[in-house]
């Protein structure tokens, strides 16, 4: 799902055919890997799995019996090959949820580190509202400006030291304002 097209950020830069498209997808896909993160979806984290022969148990932290039911059919990620795609959900207790998994062997309770991904069907299709369009461009526009001139960011008192700083924690402040209504409250912990 990506939020800018090539072609936007080529419109927005001006650049016309200066850039080949890979360059300005790398800048497009970074823009994507801030920004989705932080948008809320129907997903929760896995904290830990364990398995025997073909069933596979899946932990989480939060009480997770009123997120998914059985029969749903989810995708997991970052949880192990056995764990990881889209799997459907045969068993399920108030912490945690049992998949059928390939046959192998005999895993006891273990984190996984970092955490693993259950997601179930996204409702939101971010790439039809133009808040999260205009910040994803923002976003971009900031990634590649960055690469041209990374000492753009500011400069101290004595007007000779450039600041680093334009990738820091204020990239993704300068588009809060947009994001606001679909920012995932746990991804604002600290």
């Amino acid at each position: 799902m990506a939020l800018t097209t090539v072609a936007e950020l080529r419109t927005a830069l001006g650049v016309g055919s200066l850039y080949a498209d890979a360059t300005l997808q790398e800048v497009v896909d970074a823009a994507d890997n801030v920004l989705l993160p932080f948008l809320w979806k129907n997903q929760q984290s896995i904290i830990a799995h364990s398995s025997d022969d073909t069933t596979g148990t899946l932990y989480f932290d939060v009480p997770i019996d009123k997120v998914f039911y059985v029969g749903q059919t989810v995708t997991i990620s970052g949880a192990g090959s056995r764990f990881n795609g889209s799997k459907t959900i045969t068993a399920i207790n108030t912490y945690d949820f049992n998949i059928t998994i390939t046959a192998g062997n005999n895993n006891p309770y273990h984190e996984v580190n970092p955490y693993g991904i259950a997601a179930a069907e996204t409702y939101t299709d971010y790439t039809t509202i133009p808040a999260i369009q205009e910040a994803s461009l923002m976003i971009s526009i900031d990634i590649w400006q960055s690469r041209q001139a990374p000492s753009s960011g500011g400069v101290t008192i004595d007007g000779y030291a450039p600041s680093p700083f334009r990738m820091g924690n204020t990239l993704l402040a300068r588009v809060r304002g947009l994001l606001a209504p679909y920012l995932d409250p746990r991804s604002m912990v600290g």
